[in-house]
């Protein structure tokens, strides 16, 4: 949540009254009261609406008026879902799934608890993306600032409008920043009236005083003069924070001189104002943009202090009390400021932002949150840019690495919208032949795949493939991953047959143009036995598994976990064949292997114990089979929880184990508090609850 500014005001006059419009079971959208100029210049539509809804958050929390506050930057769909994971794992809910499944999740659980909670929602852009995602219930309060103050008709709000400040207001706000020297304040009611009482320009013209020694009364002649200069250029006049943050500018430059500060500013002006990791503006890449722009070497604190700069002149906010610090800036200053920048500068600028993203991304997935800006940089920066983040040639490595991003985030409607717009803009201007085209057609295929969307799947794992072969030979490493690929999307369609033929070829290729023992060859074979399973050649694949299981442990070794992964699929194959005591040995074997490698509460040790407790049921050894369901059952509830739909399915299994050793009460009281736990955890409908109260029914007649 962005923290109270400076000489935050509560405007008891010009605000609303968000404590008696925002009661419970009530969303509230606070919007600008009118429109300003048009276009992306529009100031007036920073009238400090998140300001106050950070204050009438943080009054809530503070009077314990609330068990659970959630702030959402709500610019994009990504956004929304990742702040509502964050929120999943505050409640520590135990659901598992892609984002879209923990977030809908959640909701359901606002809908339904009797806890007290907000649910801020900033900046809102489009109300599609909270399509599924809209909080309500009778126990707490949504807040949502937009600028337009659009709300879907399904869904009432109150609308509450938000103007600029009221002249007692201004006066109080100007007089409460300007408190160091009192002989500052000379001119301040002149200089209110000048600058319209504006929130966005007092806040900078404020800024731009304090750290200088200016009076209100000097500042107002800076401002009627550049103010004219501007109306003269444009034949019009500016709003007032049209032409302050123009002083604010030059302010910063005497502050740090030569450290770049209106580089650094065109640099953040491309990037998304809700959250900027700071790492990026002190990153190598920015640290040389600076250094070509100033003639003179800058360094991360130069660069660190140019920063600081900007805060003191009120162009942006330095947030410390995140890890890493993150810089925050109004859209409209930074769409001025876009417009302002010659084009050289900014292409530059746009060069440097993308490469220092990229250094400072981690290489593993980041926190929820940093991810989150990172890609909402990213998303910024391309549209800002355009297409000059495709210059030499080819798509900037940085494009890819957010979509790797969403990817891993489990993020999967806007992973699939991602890549697909992505493979459009390599199509376009780099041409449907570039490797970097193909590629991301492949990056979309697997997303689709993910989705579910099989169908296009396949589409594209054939084009991706055709391309492949064309630019790059049959036999190159990269077409034989695309066969492969496309392999899996034909199992995952449902078309096990026509998948053989690609995967059977894409392991001869592997064996003759890698060798037998590649990696790529061994992975390609597991491919080729899943796909000969899916249609039904149970001992075709057995076959493969078993070859790929002693050409893995030979390999790799018998305990690293794409063997064990191996010998897991090779049990599953036996016991659909019905060979029961094979695929006992095997799952002892890989039991075993699981808990010295994984530990025994890794999850894939609790599956292969669930399976192995499956197998000994199906040999009829009972005994053991109820003692194995139950230590899986604990491992389940211990890992994921014990409402989670994986720990309730294993339950019903004990409580099959239960009833056919003829321990019929513990099988009633297992499917009775299971079908408990499905009716409140669940979605209304689910399959798993209807499955299990069949079992309650056939068991015990109830």
């Amino acid at each position: 949540m962005p923290p109270i500014a400076d000489g935050f005001s509560a405007r008891p006059e010009s605000a609303p009254d968000l404590g008696a419009a925002l009661t419970p079971g009530t969303t509230v959208v606070l919007a600008p009261g009118r429109a300003g100029e048009a276009g992306p210049r529009d100031w007036l539509s920073s009238c400090g609406k998140t300001q106050l809804a950070v204050y009438f958050a943080e009054s809530m929390w503070r009077s314990r008026g609330l068990d659970l506050l959630v702030w959402v930057v709500a610019t994009s769909r990504a956004s929304v879902l990742s702040g509502y994971m964050e929120a999943a794992a505050a409640i520590k809910s135990d659901h598992v799934g892609d984002a879209e499944s923990v977030a809908g999740h959640f909701v359901n659980w606002l809908s339904e608890t009797t806890r007290s909670w907000l649910v801020v929602l900033d900046d809102l852009r489009k109300v599609e993306d909270l399509k599924g995602l809209w909080p309500s219930g009778m126990a707490g309060r949504t807040l949502i600032t937009t600028n337009s103050g659009e709300v879907p008709g399904d869904h009432p709000a109150h609308a509450l409008q938000l103007r600029e400040f009221s002249t007692r207001e201004a006066m109080s706000y100007l007089m409460g920043r300007l408190t160091a020297d009192p002989d500052q304040r000379i001119g301040a009611i002149d200089l209110v009236a000048d600058l319209g009482c504006e929130p966005p320009a007092l806040f900078q013209a404020s800024a731009v005083i304090a750290s200088s020694g200016l009076s209100c009364r000097d500042y107002r002649d800076f401002f009627a003069q550049r103010r004219a200069q501007l109306a003269e250029a444009a034949d019009h006049e500016r709003a007032a924070a049209a032409v302050t943050w123009t002083i604010s500018v030059e302010q910063a430059e005497r502050l740090a001189p030569g450290g770049g500060a209106q580089y650094l500013l065109a640099l953040a002006a491309l990037l998304d104002g809700h959250a900027i990791p700071g790492q990026v503006f002190t990153a190598p890449a920015t640290c040389e943009y600076l250094s070509a722009g100033t003639g003179s070497s800058i360094d991360p604190g130069r660069a660190w202090r140019a920063l600081l700069s900007l805060e003191r002149v009120g162009l942006l906010v330095v947030d410390p009390a995140t890890t890493p610090p993150t810089a925050r800036m109004a859209s409209v200053v930074q769409a001025a400021i876009r417009s302002a920048t010659p084009k050289r500068v900014a292409e530059r600028a746009a060069r440097a932002a993308a490469d220092a993203l990229l250094e400072v991304w981690p290489d593993g997935e980041p926190e929820v949150w940093l991810a989150e800006s990172l890609r909402s940089c990213t998303a910024s920066l391309r549209l800002a840019a355009g297409d000059g983040l495709w210059a030499g040639g080819g798509v900037h490595p940085l494009l890819v690495r957010a979509g790797q991003s969403l990817d891993s985030a489990r993020m999967t409607g806007p992973a699939v919208a991602y890549w697909r717009e992505l493979a459009a803009a390599n199509d376009r201007i780099l041409g449907s032949s570039s490797a970097d085209t193909l590629t991301a057609g492949s990056r979309l295929a697997a997303a689709l795949m993910v989705a579910g969307q099989t169908a296009e799947a396949v589409a594209w794992g054939q084009w991706v493939l055709a391309g492949r072969a064309r630019l790059l030979g049959r036999d190159h490493p990269e077409t034989i991953s695309a066969r492969i690929e496309l392999g899996r999307a034909f199992v995952a369609a449902g078309q096990a047959d026509a998948a053989l033929p690609f995967l059977e070829e894409a392991v001869g290729e592997c064996e003759r143009v890698l060798g037998s023992d590649h990696l790529q060859t061994l992975a390609a074979r597991d491919e080729l036995a899943i796909a000969c399973r899916s249609a039904g050649k149970t001992d075709e694949a057995i076959r493969l598994y078993r070859g790929a299981l002693a050409d893995r442990e030979r390999v790799q070794g018998q305990r690293h976990l794409d063997t064990m992964t191996t010998r897991q699929r090779l049990a599953e194959s036996y016991l659909a064949e019905g060979r029961v005591k094979e695929a006992i040995s095997q799952l002892k074997k890989l039991l075993s292997d699981r808990e010295k490698v994984e530990g025994p509460d890794h999850l894939d040790t609790i599956v292969a114990r669930g399976s192995l407790a499956s197998a000994y049921h199906s040999a009829g050894r009972m005994a053991i089979a109820v003692q194995l369901y139950e230590q899986a059952c604990q491992g389940y509830e211990r890992v994921l929880g014990a409402d989670n739909p994986e720990t309730l399915a294993r339950r019903a299994n004990l409580a099959h184990a239960y009833y056919t050793v003829g321990r019929l009460s513990d099988a009633t009281a297992t499917l009775r508090d299971t079908v408990d736990r499905c009716e409140r955890a669940l979605p209304p409908g689910d399959p798993l609850t209807q499955t299990v109260r069949d079992s309650l029914i056939n068991i015990a007649g109830e």
